[in-house]
């Protein structure tokens, strides 16, 4: 065990402790839970605790474990739930009070997976709603809290309850899901490590959709290695999602810490590095020099599809979202968050010609960029351009909003659009001391990559030990 309190231990430290018996399943969920009931009023990380269901989650994991039966690296582990993931048992309101909220009889693949691990569902975490949003803001159920600034600063979004739970030590682990960045941006803006998987890594199966084409599966952690650890699990194939049908499943474990000597990493500054925040610039750049420091090759490289990408209107998400949501939007708009609500409406206008011409257009890019990264491992660039602002600067209008919305989106959205997989990794802070991301983007199918050097930065940096000062919220 480190020095930092039990609840900022990694999973692969409280494993270890699990292990030894420092600690048991039903001691460290009681002590989280502990902490949700005394801090989750501030942050608003939660919007349904299951304290119960944890505690006999996790009475039932140290039973197996003292029968002799271990499950693995995850066993007795908390974990938070984006609450756009079907539990058997609970309720999903995907952060709107327009969804029918009785409790589901079917199980998301994604959670039948991590209890099939042993671990332990500490409850529902706030997400924008339907998930449509980079920000993280919330009206109906509120915005959680970046726990970095005791002024009421964006988490980023729309995975924005779990980034929330996982920095502030409420649970080790959170699951997420990213259409545009509602992973990789939260991780950012709250200083996790994000992981957003190429569509067809992990099943979608019982996750509530933004966007078929776009949506993918992810998890938000303390560290690269326990990223990798759930990812591990996650993967793999699922009839019920046929983006997955096909797809092997890869070890991640084996090459993680084989370092970032040999890796060769492309900074694509001509669109990546557009109107940055100084400070995250600057962060960035000393972010590269340690790769270069841990002997991978560091060049500038050009990244055209990158760029046609950037440049794209939402047309596929859109038009799908309002396919989703089409007799809800006819019934019920007026009972949506003001900043969903009027884009629902206009996600309507989009032309099936227009649809139809986009998704091949980005079957293009993705194919022309693999002779672009022919050459290229990774692709380092910050994770959103400017650090967490106030929400009060951010949310004075839906036209201030959607400025905000789009510069927090801009380099996390052609990663979903090219079909990439990406990792962002904490890199600094600023000087008022909130966090800085460094994203890291893979080929597609590529996770083992991305992986391997982003626990190669963390390794040789200390920013993932960092801790928020919580004494306002206390």
């Amino acid at each position: 065990m480190t020095d930092r309190p039990l609840h900022y231990q990694t999973i692969t430290e409280l494993a270890a402790m699990l292990r030894s018996g420092e600690v048991t399943p039903t001691g460290l969920t009681e002590h989280l839970i502990g902490r949700i009931e005394a801090l989750n009023g501030p942050l608003n990380a939660f919007n349904l605790v299951t304290a119960d269901r944890a505690m006999a989650e996790a009475k039932a994991a140290e039973g197996l474990m003292a029968s002799g039966h271990d499950l693995g690296p995850l066993h007795g582990i908390p974990y938070a739930v984006k609450d756009l993931y079907d539990i058997v048992g609970l309720p999903t309101t995907a952060g709107s009070r327009t969804v029918d909220t009785a409790v589901k009889t079917e199980e998301s693949e994604v959670t039948r997976r991590l209890a099939a691990a042993g671990m332990i569902v500490l409850g529902k975490t706030v997400t924008v709603e339907f998930a449509k949003g980079i920000v993280g803001i919330n009206h109906i159920q509120g915005t959680p809290h970046n726990p970095w600034s005791e002024e009421h600063c964006v988490p980023g979004g729309s995975s924005a309850g779990t980034a929330v739970a996982v920095a502030s030590g409420l649970a080790p682990m959170g699951l997420g899901s990213d259409t545009g960045g509602s992973v990789r941006a939260p991780a950012g803006l709250c200083g996790t490590v994000g992981l957003k998987t190429t569509v067809g890594r992990i099943s979608r199966f019982g996750i509530f959709p933004l966007s078929w084409t776009l949506d993918s599966a992810g998890l938000l952690t303390r560290s690269v290695e326990d990223a990798a650890l759930v990812y591990q699990i996650l993967q793999g194939e699922d009839a019920r999602d046929d983006s997955t049908v096909g797809i092997r499943p890869e070890d991640v474990l084996g090459a993680l810490k084989a370092g970032a000597k040999g890796l060769r990493v492309g900074i694509p500054r001509d669109v990546f590095f557009d109107d940055l925040d100084p400070e995250v610039e600057k962060a960035v750049g000393v972010a590269a020099d340690v790769f270069r420091d841990l002997g991978a090759t560091v060049e500038n490289i050009a990244y055209p599809e990158a760029t046609a990408a950037a440049a794209m209107a939402s047309v596929v998400n859109g038009a799908e979202a309002a396919v989703i949501h089409e007799e809800r939007i006819k019934t019920s708009v007026d009972q949506m968050d003001p900043i969903v609500g009027p884009r629902m409406i206009g996600d309507r206008d989009h032309l099936a010609t227009d649809y139809i011409k986009m998704l091949h257009a980005l079957k293009t890019l993705q194919a022309s960029q693999r002779e672009t990264l022919r050459d290229v491992d990774i692709v380092l660039s910050p994770t959103t351009r400017i650090p967490a602002l106030p929400v009060a600067a951010v949310d004075e209008s839906l036209e201030i909003y959607l400025d905000y919305a789009a510069q927090y989106m801009a380099n996390t959205n052609i990663g979903n659009r090219l079909g990439l997989c990406g990792l962002s990794v904490p890199c600094g802070f600023t000087s008022k001391g909130l966090p800085i991301g460094l994203l890291i983007n893979g080929k597609p199918f590529a996770e083992d990559v991305i992986l391997r050097a982003g626990y190669a930065f963390e390794q040789a940096t200390d920013w993932k030990d960092k801790q928020p000062d919580l004494s306002w919220a206390a």
